[in-house]
């Protein structure tokens, strides 16, 4: 079944780099493990991540986007395996140490119901100790709406709140534009 990315990710590469301070973050953490990236799209974090030493699972509905990051991590010899699956129907989110949802969020209001479920059964069913990452864009009343998910759980702590920005760069149309993003990190009481 082709999905709508599949055919944007006819673009290799197509969001860019990863935010250096995503990667900035996990390089300085004295520890690795598992790590899951919800909705990792062609692996722009995954694969990073990957090349620091954790080892990392990603899940996307496309097809195209999980058969590009796999190339990559075959070619590069990468702990990293991608799975073409529905995020709104994994549930095993307790088997890592890391979980990382970047740009998955919008809290539009045809789609806030089930990404809402979808966090809370993040935050609810994470092993204790797992770090919890969140990239969403800072606009409108996103972040606020995120704070207040995350921070209803009294086993969640912050560990960190960055500003971001996003340029992004169309290939094809040389089109630029630029999009505040917050970076929210927290971590599951052990």
């Amino acid at each position: 079944m082709s999905v709508g990315y599949d055919k944007h990710y006819q673009t290799e590469n197509l969001f860019g780099a990863p935010y250096p301070e995503l990667v900035a973050f996990y390089a300085g953490l004295s520890h690795r493990g598992k790590l899951l990236d919800v909705g990792c799209g062609q692996g722009r974090d995954a694969i990073a991540l990957a090349r620091l030493g954790y080892e990392v699972t990603g899940i996307d509905h496309s097809a195209v986007g999980i058969e590009q990051m796999n190339k990559i991590a075959y070619r590069e010899h990468l702990p990293l395996t991608g799975i073409v699956g529905d995020i709104y129907e994994y549930t095993a989110f307790d088997q890592y140490d890391f979980i990382l949802l970047d740009s998955l969020f919008h809290f539009g209001k045809k789609e806030r119901a089930r990404e809402v479920g979808l966090l809370e059964r993040i935050l609810k069913t994470a092993k204790p100790g797992a770090y919890i990452t969140v990239c969403i864009q800072d606009v409108g009343k996103k972040v606020e709406i995120l704070n207040a998910l995350l921070f209803r759980f009294e086993e969640i702590d912050l560990v960190d709140k960055t500003s971001l920005v996003y340029e992004f760069k169309d290939q094809a149309s040389s089109h630029t534009s630029t999009t505040k993003y917050k970076m929210l990190i927290v971590r599951k009481q052990t």
